[in-house]
């Protein structure tokens, strides 16, 4: 597995099957999927899987023909899962930075995903790196 895993994101077209088609088109290519899942709001699914190889992620889903598919870079980092309180700590700090989360979820590992905007990428990777060193 590469050290540079990315998000991928599809929108899912609402009906049956769409899921199986994404995911048999990316295990044809071979992609694995690190953590992630499908939300849905307002009969509107959105699919944000972590994966090893974001540019043959994203040519797979695009091939696949379900809807706009995008990859993006995501910061990740641990939370003390013995200890309550830790995910809203951390997204304090994230929010005291101007730091907007766009997506959270975890990888296979238990490590938290977030996924902001390119231009909160940096102070995102900031508090990250003073929250880990505490």
């Amino acid at each position: 597995m590469s050290a540079h895993l990315q998000d991928l994101e599809v929108h899912l077209p609402d009906r049956p099957g769409a899921l199986a088609v994404l995911g048999q088109a990316l295990g044809r290519a071979g992609v694995s999927l690190e953590g992630g899942g499908v939300f849905t709001h307002n009969g509107h699914a959105i699919a944000h899987y972590l994966v090893d190889d974001g540019p043959l992620a994203l040519r797979a889903a695009t091939e696949a023909e379900l809807g706009p598919a995008v990859v993006r870079d995501v910061v990740m980092t641990r939370l003390n899962q013995e200890m309550p309180g830790q995910l809203g700590a951390l997204a304090r700090l994230l929010g005291d930075a101007g730091v907007n989360v766009l997506v959270q979820y975890s990888d296979h590992d238990g490590n938290l995903v977030l996924l902001v905007a390119e231009s909160h990428a940096k102070a995102c990777r900031d508090v990250i790196a003073r929250w880990e060193n505490r």
